[in-house]
């Protein structure tokens, strides 16, 4: 994106310059001189100024070429530092040159005094010149370099998010045929049940793995039907607890949040009906929680962390906002943004 249009600056800058210069440093002219020098001088001052301005202009953009990009800027700097006297020396003699022309008149030697007076203004007029084209260069580059990192960013993000995406059903279909495996063999009656409600279950996993985000209602809503398949295999070793109000149903959260939630917490903590691990899901103002009471076992479990892994990449790449992760008071506790005004997304057939 450009942040200036060039060919209109390079015709109305100058002017605007003129007029500028004319009210700090020129002022008092239009108090003591004739009409007719007035216009001479103007006429001068205008022609001198865009002969300047575009002067400038080349040389900015010459060195601009010759070292590109942010890592340059140094380097340009010093260029322009060095090339400043020879600029501002040279504004100096075209002005005198275009007196000489417009005025018919010889050539007077200036005073120190007033050759100073000249030389400050011109320098003053070049920092101008250099800021609008070096000041634009800099901050143009800054934003695309600014925007290539943040696609790198987001382009890592996407990456990160298919890779656990592809993780999760093969993951959760695995666990299920195993519960399944055993109640084929402990209760064929209940299997038959299990299958039921795992065939709902993947159902919506299928569905809804393909879409960013989904309501809390829906998203609750399945947690029960997934709950219940903890429940045939845990029986008294597992509770789930919901406390959300109803108008809160509409707010949007990255889907399969809570079925990875869940699964996480089963996967780290002794489930025993002695022992029960208790599941609870709440709201506290714009956040949703989800924690559980710390009964980690014994024994170590292998985990590559694909669930936490992939609710923080779907909140950095989705809602630019990351959950918390803590343990308190003997629970395990994860936070996570309600995001409220977004776009309903759309199922795939």
């Amino acid at each position: 994106m450009k942040l200036l249009n060039d060919n209109k600056l390079r015709i109305i800058g100058p002017f605007v310059l003129f007029l500028g210069g004319t009210l700090f440093f020129r002022l008092d002219w239009y108090l003591e001189r004739s009409a007719d020098r007035l216009i001479r001088s103007d006429v001068i001052a205008l022609a001198s100024g865009y002969i300047c301005w575009n002067l400038a202009r080349w040389v900015v953009v010459k060195l601009q070429k010759r070292y590109p990009g942010l890592t340059n800027t140094r380097q340009r700097m010093l260029w322009m530092a060095a090339l400043l006297p020879v600029l501002v020396n040279v504004a100096w003699f075209i002005r005198q040159l275009a007196h000489i022309v417009f005025n018919n008149a010889s050539y007077t030697t200036q005073t120190l005094p007033s050759y100073t007076y000249s030389i400050g203004i011109q320098i003053f007029y070049h920092f101008i010149y250099f800021i609008i084209y070096e000041g634009s260069y800099v901050l143009r580059a800054w934003q695309q370099a600014y925007e290539h990192n943040e696609q790198l960013k987001r382009n890592k993000l996407q990456h990160q998010l298919d890779t656990l995406k592809s993780q999760i059903n093969p993951h959760f279909l695995f666990n299920s045929l195993n519960s399944l495996s055993m109640l084929i063999y402990e209760n064929p009656q209940q299997a038959e049940t299990f299958v039921d409600e795992l065939s709902s279950v993947y159902r919506y996993l299928l569905r809804t793995n393909e879409q960013e985000l989904t309501t809390l209602g829906r998203e609750l809503q399945f947690i029960k039907s997934y709950y219940q398949l903890l429940k045939t295999r845990y029986g008294e070793g597992i509770e789930l607890r919901v406390t959300v109000e109803d108008w809160q149903l509409d707010y949007k959260l990255p889907a399969l949040t809570l079925q990875l939630l869940v699964e996480n917490a089963v996967k780290h903590n002794v489930i025993l009906p002695s022992r029960p691990l208790i599941i609870e899901i709440l709201t506290q103002d714009s956040m949703l929680v989800v924690q559980n009471n710390l009964q980690r076992k014994n024994t170590a479990v292998l985990s590559n962390k694909v669930g936490l892994n992939n609710i923080a990449a779907k909140y950095r790449l989705l809602a630019q906002r990351d959950i918390v992760i803590e343990e308190k008071n003997g629970l395990f506790v994860i936070k996570l943004p309600l995001l409220a005004n977004q776009p309903e997304p759309k199922a795939t057939p």
